[in-house]
């Protein structure tokens, strides 16, 4: 069994307009070695009431030093005023696939100016 320990699975929604962007940017800035964009139809409650929007799933796949940079991006540029940001923290991945994304990532995120 490999340990995962450092790598994290963040869970982002994005309205469908400008995920594939901001997924770009993610792996661009070096925030995330991977981002799968699924798309979702969601349905939610916001302020009290049901709600739905057609969005994009991001599924991120990043370090977990990362995750404050990550942040801070989604912060600045993700067009809600409540994006969601899960990070999951996965019990297994393969060797392979684990050093592979180790290697995209530098250790610690650079920080944005």
């Amino acid at each position: 069994m490999s340990s995962a320990s450092d790598l994290r699975l963040v869970l982002i929604t994005h309205p469908r307009r400008g995920a594939r962007l901001f997924a770009r940017r993610l792996v661009e800035q070096r925030l995330a070695a991977c981002v799968n964009l699924v798309a979702a139809d969601s349905l939610f409650l916001w302020r009290g009431a049901l709600d739905s929007a057609r969005e994009q799933l991001l599924i991120v796949k990043t370090r977990a030093a990362h995750l404050s940079a990550l942040e801070r991006h989604l912060r600045a540029e993700h067009p809600y005023d409540t994006p969601e940001l899960v990070a999951l923290d996965p019990v297994h991945v393969a060797p392979r696939y684990l050093a592979w994304l180790r290697s995209e990532l530098p250790q610690r995120a650079a920080r944005r100016r």
